[in-house]
Formats: structure tokens, sequence, C-alpha cells
């Protein structure tokens, strides 16, 4: 323990303040079953539209229109492709091209071409796209007759093509949030300012804007703490934390520290620093009594590779400790923001009666309010229900304390959580992680999910997954990507991916897996200017410079014949998108009440008539017309999270 530390003091459940009140917030008698697959009954068809090229090629935009596909009752009973894998490969590569092109639009629209180098690129991924059309149609025409081998050789060369020419020889960001998880194994690899200083410049040259630096690992601070009992082994010695915000803001980059709430040991941890597998970590070992266990008395959870020791939630002495740690690092060093990991419960499994809460706190708590002990229940019985409603509530009502604290120590503090992309209801019966109410309530600026994927259409399926209509459109969401065992083509195609979506940016998983080549693909796509406002910071400047990158992509597409437009309706989009821009400039400019209502009213009326104005062009082009639409009500979002941020630090007249 730190010279300076003070002891924890031991559990004393005779303080604990009951609830009056159950939580019948969960269907009765649920219990999750194991997730479906879920298949697509419709087969693409595509039709291509091509066009003459010009010296710089325009863009040849696609249709993606669906019909009932191709006939396969005729086929072998045994093709050598079936139908469900045709499907597969014909959406597959269909989606990577209209992604590829909607990546070359932006690429195009944003940048004049200034060297031969840039010029034989942009033919290159325009060529690529090209005959990735034809590719398509080829395809379907081999799937027809029966020629399967050389239909997935035409496939696979196509995609091949498409990777290998993906734009990225220049920027084609807008402002956003670009995030990375600084992970511990990374920052416990440097022993000095100069050593972390590399890392600092390598994110700052792939465009990182924002750095979610581990903090708090398995119980063990990265810095010299006075409340944790013992600082991280590999890190004594020096303060990797203070010098990190020193190394972002000189790169202006944010810094935000990244802790582990309730996960409190862990057993990789535990092999780095040779201690026992089941070893409590620091806290818990001289608290045993604040960590939760299964039925059978086992801290560690069943399943992961490596299984960690969880905190109880319900104790008040527990969150007592967290909150004096967070605290302390919130008063103590300049963060920016602080990011809670592990906010839940261990993984469960109901269904097999494998479930965890089982602390003294807890079952007392539980039994005051009940009559019944919680180790004597099971799924089915009529207060299982409750039972999971009760932890739900003990890591709600942390999430409420610790933002209500950390705001009032420090308004401009950004507080976001990772959080699993998983339905909303399995979630709350697995890990009991209602991160929907977090959101609703405003306790957290920022969601990350942990989308993780190594190809773009199963990030696309995780995304959809948890994306709600009942949000509050005033949250700003964004997916977590993984970078470990992923091309750089695939993670640039997934960013554009999310760029496409009404969303406000990514953070990438991790440092550790930031590679030379990735770095300089990043470094050329993502723009490092350092003017570009941050959408959690300057909301309302964000809106309006993706707007006026929408801007640009629609003249673009006009003075290259690429929008079906007639001349009165794109004189009519012009002039209602000026007074848009107008009224966003002016709500940047200067943040007030009657401003924020103009530029709502405008941006209202514009996305109003915007499918108007696109009929023609959706018809044939539907997916760019979702893109732009998708990004109109980006702006949306900015605008209302704007407001509710501005209004809860009394910025806005």
């Amino acid at each position: 323990m730190a010279e300076n530390s003070r002891e924890i003091p031991p559990c004393n459940i005779v303080d604990l303040n009951v609830p009056q009140q159950p939580f019948p917030i969960l269907p009765p008698n649920y219990i999750p079953q194991p997730e479906q697959p879920q298949t697509n009954p419709e087969e693409p068809f595509i039709e291509i539209d091509l066009t003459p090229e010009s010296s710089l090629p325009s863009p040849i935009l696609i249709s993606d229109r669906r019909s009932e596909g191709l006939n396969y009752r005729n086929t072998p009973t045994v093709p050598s492709i079936s139908p469900q894998q045709a499907q597969t490969m014909r959406e597959e590569l269909f989606d990577l091209i209209v992604r590829f092109e909607s990546t070359l639009i932006a690429s195009l629209a944003h940048n004049d071409p200034t060297s031969k180098q840039n010029n034989l690129a942009l033919r290159q991924s325009q060529e690529a796209l090209n005959q990735a059309k034809l590719s398509l149609q080829k395809f379907q025409g081999l799937l027809q007759q029966r020629q399967y081998d050389q239909a997935r050789r035409v496939w696979l060369k196509a995609r091949r093509s498409l990777w290998d020419n993906y734009p990225s020889d220049r920027s084609v960001a807008q402002p956003e949030v670009r995030a990375m998880w600084l992970d511990r194994g990374s920052i416990v690899k440097t022993r000095s300012e100069a050593e972390l200083a590399v890392l600092f410049d390598r994110m700052a040259e792939a465009g990182i804007n924002t750095v979610f630096m581990e903090t708090v690992n398995a119980s063990y601070p990265i810095y010299p703490s006075s409340v944790a009992p013992e600082q991280n082994p590999l890190t004594k010695g020096w303060d990797p934390l203070k010098v990190a915000i020193k190394l972002a803001h000189e790169r202006n980059m944010e810094l935000h520290a990244w802790v582990w709430v309730f996960a409190a040991a862990n057993q990789g941890h535990n092999q780095v620093l040779e201690q026992p597998e089941n070893y409590l970590g620091p806290v818990l070992s001289r608290n045993p009594d604040w960590g939760i266990t299964d039925k059978k008395g086992n801290y560690f959870d069943q399943g992961q590779q490596f299984k960690k020791a969880f905190l109880d939630p319900a104790n008040p002495k527990v969150q007592d400790y967290l909150l004096l740690l967070f605290d302390e690092i919130v008063r103590n060093y300049d963060v920016d923001g602080i990011q809670f990991d592990y906010i839940r419960y261990p993984f469960q499994q109901p269904q097999i009666n494998q479930t965890f809460g089982y602390s003294k706190s807890s079952r007392y708590l539980f039994k005051e309010m009940t009559g019944i002990d919680p180790i004597e229940i099971s799924p089915g019985h009529p207060l299982w229900n409750q039972w999971t409603g009760f932890r739900i509530h003990q890591v709600d009502s942390f999430v409420a304390r610790a933002s209500r604290h950390l705001k009032k120590v420090k308004p401009e503090l950004i507080i976001s959580a990772s959080v699993f992309p998983i339905e909303q209801r399995d979630r709350l019966f697995r890990l009991q992680q209602n991160w929907e109410e977090w959101m609703r309530q405003g306790w957290v600026d920022m969601m990350v999910l942990m989308t993780y994927a190594l190809d773009t259409g199963n990030l696309e399926e995780r995304i959809e997954l948890v994306f709600d209509d009942s949000w509050p459109r005033s949250s700003l969401v964004i997916p977590g990507l993984r970078l470990l065992k992923v091309p750089d083509p695939v993670t640039i195609d997934q960013l554009q991916f999310i760029r496409n979506l009404p969303i406000s940016g990514f953070s990438l998983f991790a440092t550790e897996n930031l590679t030379p080549s990735l770095r300089g693909v990043l470094s050329r796509v993502q723009s490092s200017e350092k003017s570009q406002p941050l959408p959690y910071r300057e909301p309302f400047k964000t809106a309006l410079a993706r707007y006026q990158s929408l801007q640009k992509e629609w003249m673009f597409l006009a003075n290259k014949q690429g929008l079906k437009m007639d001349k009165d309706s794109f004189k009519n989009m012009d002039a209602q998108g000026k007074q848009l821009e107008k009224a966003l400039n002016q709500l940047a400019m200067n943040p007030s009440r009657q401003n924020l209502k103009i530029a709502q009213q405008t941006l209202r009326q514009f996305q109003q008539q915007f499918p108007n104005w696109m009929g023609n062009q959706k018809q044939t082009y539907n997916y760019q017309v979702q893109v732009w639409e998708n990004r109109l009500q980006t702006l949306d979002k900015l605008l209302l999270y704007g407001e509710r941020r501005m209004i809860s630090n009394s910025k806005i007249r």
C-alpha cells in the first residue's frame, strides 16, 4: 500500500439502507433463450448503370433494388454454391460496392486532385468499381449457368480488387469523435515520457482526437493513489496518467480516464504479476465481503478466457470507495473525461442456473425487502424477476450517483461508458446493464458500443441489434471497432460504414494494434486539422461543418450530372439548403435558444422536403440517398445533444 494511503474499512451491513420498493421492471417468468440465426428470405437483384468515363472519372452509382432473385428449382441436389451461400455472396459484394462508391464520392467531392499520383489512385479506384459492377453481373450469370467454380473466382477477384483499391489516398473524414483505447499493456511497456510520447505521436498521426487511457485496471490504478491500496506494480516509480494528459493536450487531443468499475480482479492480470491465479486483487483481498459470488461461493465468473471477480454494486461501502477513487482522478488530474468499463455484473446464464450477485449485502437487502433469501430462488420463481431488477437497480444507482458527483466537481467532464451491444432484455438478465436508462436520464454523455467485428457485415448486424428509434435523440452513441486481425482495408471500410450511419464517431481498440501500415492509411483518410470541432464539445459547430460536407457532395454530383433531379427541384433544394447553412452558422457562432429554435425548424423543413427532391435519385441509388438522410439525422441529434448539454451547463440563453 502507498505510504499516504488509508486502510479501506471492512463492510458493515448494518449501515445499509434497505429499499422500500420492489423492482418489477421485467417481463414475468422470462428466461433468456439462445439466440437463433436470422435469415433474409429476399434475394437481391442488381441493376448495373454504366456511363462513359471522363478525364477524371465521376462516380458511377449502382442501384440497389431488391427482387425475388434467382430461381434455384432446377439446380443440382448438392450445388457447389448453395442458394443461401449465393445470396450471402451477392449481398456481401453488393454492399461492398455501394460502400466503396459512397467513399469515392466523398473523396472526390472533398478533395481537389493535386498530383499525378492522386489522379492515378482515383483512376484505379474508379476502374476497380466499374469492374466490380460488371463482375457482380457476371457472377449472377454464372450462377444461373451453374458454373460455380468460375463464379466463385469472379467473386473473389472482384472483392480483392475493391479491397486493394479502396479510396484511401486522401481525407474523407468529417468532424467526428475519433477515439482510441490506450490499453494497459501498451502503457506498461513505456518507462518514461519520451517512450509514452511515441504512442501519442502515432495516435495523433492517425487522426485520433480522443484517448481513452486505461487508468484503473483490476483495482490497480496506473498512478500513485492515496485512495487505492496499491498502484499497478508495473508503473511504479512514475505517473503515466499525469504525463499522458500533458502529451495529449500538446497534440490537441482529449484524455479520458478509462476505469474498470466493478471488475476487481483478473486472472490474466494475476498471471502477468505472477500472483496466484485466484488472487482477488488489492481491494477484494482486503475486503472479501465486498465481492459477489455465484451460489456456490465462487468469486470468479465462468466461461471467459481470463476470469474476473466483481465488487458488489449493492454494497454502499463499495460505491463509496469507487466514488472516492474516481473523485481523486477528476480532482487531481486535468482529465477531459472519464469512461466507465465493467459497469455491470458478470456474464451469467440463468437458463442453466449460473448467476451472480450473492454477497452478504445483497442477500441481506433483498431478504429485508421480500422476506426471501435470493440464494434460495432460481429462474421461474415468482421473485426471480424482482431479484434481477434489484441488481439492475444497483448498477443504475451507482451510475446516477457517480454522474451527479463528478459533474459537480467538474461540470465540463465528459462521462462515457463502454457497454455491450446485446438486445436489451437478454442483456438485463445476463449482466444487468441497463444503459438505455443511463441515456434517458442524461447520466452518461456518450455511449460506446463494443461492436467488435472481423468484417463489415458482422459489424452491421451487431449495430442493428441494438439501435432503437425509442432512444433519446439527444444521446451520443458511437461504435467500437476492433483492430486485431482485421486487415487495413476492412478497417477503413468499417469506418466508412459507420460514417454513413446517423452516428458522430467511433472508437478503435486498441493502441497496441495500431500498426505502421494502418497508421499510414488513417493519416491519409482522417483529417488532423486542429480546428475541427468535437461533437461532444462543440455540437453546433460540428453540425455546421457536417452539413457543409453534405453540400459539397451534392454540388459535386450535380456538376457531374450524377443527380437525377430537375432544375426546379435542384434550385429549390439549393435555396433551402443555403437557409439551413445560415441558420446553423448563426447557432454555431452565437448559441442561444432563439438561434437553436430557428436551426431546428429549418433543418426539420429541409428533412421533410428531402425525400421529394431525391425521389428519382432514390429509385435507382437508394443506398446513397439513405446515407444522406442518415447524415441529416445526425445533425438533428447533434442539435438536441447540444441543447441538453448547453442548458445543463447554463451556457445557452
